[in-house]
């Protein structure tokens, strides 16, 4: 199943959603990450080790350093991942509203990842944009 490609539909339907869970992200040895007892919202191998990026309670539980809080907003809408043009319209929003955003492009959605404070602001930021579409 494809998911959306043209921009402006995307823009205009992106529907931004943030989960209420808190998450961080930590750097594991490659080998370690199969020790893990708790599944991760994501994970991706680097040279240097495997990123996990969990919630920050599995983290604490689990006795592992982090990066975070952060939210993770989730464009709703089924985007292609051939669509060209939305992580850089959202991306470039949120730079200009001085929010960092971390992207994780998973099958169906966009996930953004930003510091737990711009939250509301990111999600507002992402609302405004889609408006103008």
């Amino acid at each position: 199943m494809s998911g959306e490609t043209n921009l402006n539909k995307l823009l205009a339907s992106m529907s931004p959603a943030c989960d209420k869970v808190m998450y961080g992200f930590a750097t594991l040895p490659s080998k370690d990450f199969k020790n893990l007892s708790f599944m991760p919202k994501c994970m991706f191998q680097e040279a240097e080790g495997m990123t996990v990026i969990a919630t920050i309670d599995e983290f604490v539980d689990n006795n592992i350093e982090c990066m975070g809080p952060f939210a993770c907003i989730t464009l709703t809408i089924h985007s292609s991942l051939d669509a060209v043009g939305l992580t850089a319209a959202f991306a470039t929003a949120l730079g200009d509203a001085k929010i960092s955003a971390n992207v994780v492009a998973a099958y169906y959605h966009d996930h953004i990842f930003v510091a737990w404070e711009d939250r509301d602001n990111a999600i507002t930021t992402l609302n405004a944009l889609s408006t103008h579409h």
